[in-house]
């Protein structure tokens, strides 16, 4: 049973090491989560690691605050396409569709968390290394950031900001993130880190984290 409310105050930082995190069922056979940020039951805002075991799926459903995913392992389906590692996909609110692996895969997927207004849909490949700009609007600006072995990295943050390690680590005064680490940080607190000696690279979102349904 997952709580309905994990890091859910969202004008405090929030970190959550998601690969130390334990696996939890999800209700359909096969699809287990790692919960990151959680506001509600199972219809609820969040954000998450999910696995999907080879051969699972969910049943068909319609997003009604849109979905967005960034595949980190395996192959990840719909009836749509196959999105191997490193695919980022936006399905905005009114998308519908029926998600599932056949060889199995792992996915960081932020659900409910759309502007209202947002209505793009988009798949990207990621770049196998370096910096690489994803998705921007007037509500958000998501991407992939790289940094310099044992390089600064240092971003104002005036609404809000949200990331993923993907590779690498990030150290601060009182943070220390691996692969796989999520943290949100409230408008306000600047992102000050220096990545370890073999550089970071990270999802970072710039955005107002209560713009969701």
């Amino acid at each position: 049973m997952i709580a309905e409310r994990i890091n859910a105050e969202l004008q405090e930082r929030a970190i959550a090491h998601g690969a130390r995190l334990p696996w939890l069922p999800s209700p359909l056979a096969g699809v287990e989560r790692r919960p990151l940020y959680r506001l509600g039951g199972e219809q609820a805002r969040a954000t998450s690691l999910v696995r999907y075991r080879p051969g699972s799926h969910f049943s068909a459903h319609e997003h009604g605050g849109g979905e967005e995913i960034l595949v980190l392992e395996g192959v990840f389906e719909d009836e749509h396409g196959r999105y191997p590692a490193g695919s980022y996909l936006r399905n905005p609110p009114g998308s519908r569709h029926t998600p599932g692996s056949t060889n199995g895969c792992v996915i960081f997927v932020r659900l409910r968390q759309f502007h209202p207004d947002d209505r793009e849909q988009c798949v990207i490949s990621l770049q196998a290394a370096g910096s690489q700009p994803l998705f921007e609007n007037i509500h958000e600006r998501v991407g992939i950031e790289a940094v310099a072995p044992e390089g600064p990295i240092i971003h104002p943050n005036p609404r809000g900001l949200e990331l993923l390690m993907l590779e690498g680590n990030l150290v601060g005064a009182d943070v220390a993130l691996a692969p796989w680490s999520w943290m949100r940080l409230p408008a306000g607190e600047p992102l000050k880190a220096q990545a370890g000696a073999g550089g970071a690279r990270f999802w970072l979102k710039d955005a107002a984290p209560e713009l969701g349904l």
